[in-house]
């Protein structure tokens, strides 16, 4: 258990002992369905992943548990972080739409915005 004032790592990476760098468990602490559900979505994207899935171990704890396997001597943490980046991307553009939407008049003729979209 970490001592008082120690701040818990939000992400751990769990390997079994010789197991290769392409089948790893990463246990992200803090996060739920929501982030678990469509980064699993945004890895399975990658042709490289031959698994990838998650588990919530309880209900009363705030942690999954997230499993990828990859081909070929892919390192799960190299998909892992190129899911994580591509979700980001995903949602920022969302977020842009979605502000631009508000506040521009483009969302009425997209074509003559000169906003990102």
């Amino acid at each position: 258990m970490a001592e008082e004032g120690t701040a818990k790592p939000v992400l751990e990476m769990v390997q079994a002992d010789g197991a290769d760098e392409g089948c790893v468990t990463f246990v992200m602490h803090d996060e739920d369905h929501t982030l678990g559900n469509s980064l699993r979505y945004m890895v399975m994207k990658n042709e490289d992943v031959e698994f990838c899935g998650y588990t919530i171990t309880h209900p009363s704890e705030n942690k999954i548990n997230f499993r990828i396997q990859t081909r070929g001597g892919v390192p799960a943490a190299e998909v892992l972080r190129k899911g994580l980046s591509d979700l980001h991307e995903v949602c920022q553009h969302v977020l842009n739409t979605f502000e631009c939407g508000r506040v521009c008049p483009c969302s009425l003729d997209q074509r003559a915005c000169l906003h990102v979209h």
